[in-house]
């Protein structure tokens, strides 16, 4: 099994990439049946209308694809290092393969379950994990932030903007920083307020509607008309709350929101979302193991490469595009660099 370290466009499945489409057991075992496709949501799972679902989607794409079995579960609030653990090594045990762990959280399961199960593809989401069978999947969140953040700048009426996110952690902290860099780089009179929902190691911050739809109405009472959430499915209460006040946009994240069937009803103030092609990413290693071809080591989607970007549906940026696409290219060409922590 050789290394790879290389950046990826989502969506865009590489050649060189997966496993022996046989799934393995344990060091120890080698009989294990093939099952298909064993995938660990985060905190909200499927149905979250926003970092899980786009997994789901490449998940599904693959299923459908390729005709594969697909064993899907989700992690609750209260889980432990030991429950993370337990459902990785459930999925590997039970023959699935590649093993997906969708979100940081499981970090630190993959690099303990994927030394137990040395035949099997694990990948893990939005962080690095060393090891020969593991495929570690980034993006450069910051920089499609950084165009969220010109977009909300160029569309404030009141030069008052708002960051919503699910947890005070650095991860998150990527996002809220190339955002408020994007505002300022384009309108230097304007605020950003930076707002979390919960702090450090508590992770229900990303699957609380309603605690998100308050801090969007303290925002909004306080004269903030464009409000970016990264915060999983708590933003749907902050697209509800800005949805509500004439004239405000909410700014989505992860998916396209606007073409999501849930949000739908609020969709006319969703003014764009920050695209974070999981989906792509799922599907690219998915495809590897069912090429028998070996996907590891770390890969980075970025913005050059259109692993992240900015949705267009609604043709509500449609009229800054000229301004969005030299943002585009600066940060390409290397002409800015967008910070990954906020400024105080």
């Amino acid at each position: 099994m050789r290394r790879v370290t290389k950046i990826v466009a989502a969506g865009v499945v590489s050649a060189a990439l997966a496993l022996s489409a046989t799934a393995c057991g344990s060091s120890s075992s080698d009989d294990s049946k093939d099952k298909g496709v064993g995938i660990a949501y985060d905190v909200g799972g499927r149905g979250d209308h926003s970092f899980n679902d786009s997994a789901a989607k490449g998940l599904d794409k693959a299923k459908a694809d390729f005709k594969l079995g697909a064993k899907e579960l989700t992690a609750k609030n209260t889980d432990t290092e030991a429950d993370r653990e337990q459902k990785l090594k459930d999925l590997a045990g039970a023959g699935y393969n590649p093993v997906i762990g969708v979100g940081f959280a499981y970090a630190d399961s993959v690099k303990a379950v994927s030394k137990k199960f040395p035949k099997t593809t694990f990948a893990i989401v939005d962080s690095v994990v060393e090891g020969a069978n593991v495929d570690s999947i980034t993006f450069t969140e910051e920089q499609s932030s950084y165009l969220a953040g010109v977009a909300a700048a160029l569309k404030t009426k009141t030069n008052k903007i708002g960051f919503i996110g699910g947890v005070d952690i650095t991860l998150i902290k990527k996002f809220a920083a190339g955002f408020q860099q994007g505002v300022k780089d384009t309108k230097p009179a304007a605020t950003v307020d930076i707002e979390y929902i919960t702090q450090g190691g508590d992770l229900s911050g990303f699957a609380k509607p309603a605690e998100g739809k308050a801090k969007a109405k303290g925002m909004l009472d306080r004269n903030i008309d464009v409000i970016y959430a990264a915060a999983g499915s708590s933003g749907t209460g902050v697209i509800e709350a800005v949805a509500g006040k004439p004239g405000a946009w909410a700014i989505g994240v992860d998916g396209d929101q606007y073409q999501d069937k849930g949000l739908e009803k609020w969709k006319g103030s969703i003014l764009t979302s920050v695209v974070k092609n999981v989906d792509g990413s799922v599907y690219d290693v998915i495809k590897s193991v069912k090429d028998g071809k070996p996907l590891t080591g770390a890969h980075t989607y970025n913005l050059a490469a259109g692993g992240v970007g900015l949705a267009t549906s609604g043709g509500f940026i449609d009229d800054i595009k000229t301004q969005l696409d030299a943002a585009k290219k600066k940060i390409a060409d290397g002409s800015v660099t967008v910070r990954t922590t906020p400024t105080s």
